[in-house]
């Protein structure tokens, strides 16, 4: 029983946070800058992830520094998050093939 109160506790905690302003970001009136500030989140994420795994390749760091450089290309460009990580995903897999 602890443990459905816990799981069911975790999920609540951390669904009201991402549905509250989602329920109500349309009734509020953001600035520019605020607009411009959460388009930029998705580009944050995307080099939150990749740059830690760019300074910690085991084998071949020119292999990270050329995925990360994909990477940086491809959202350059204004391509959707999910596809940048796959086609870089894919792009340090053809290199660790080579």
């Amino acid at each position: 029983m602890n443990l459905i109160l816990l799981v069911g506790g975790t999920a609540l905690v951390t669904f009201l946070p991402r549905v509250l302003p989602a329920l109500f970001l349309d009734r509020i009136q953001l600035s520019n800058k605020m607009k411009v500030f959460l388009q930029l989140i998705p580009y944050t994420a995307l080099t939150a992830l990749v740059f830690p795994a760019i300074l910690k390749m085991d084998h071949n760091l020119w292999i990270g520094l050329l995925g990360g450089l994909c990477a940086i290309v491809l959202s350059w460009k204004e391509i959707s998050t999910i596809e940048v990580v796959v086609v870089t995903i894919g792009f340090v897999f053809l290199l660790y093939l080579i």
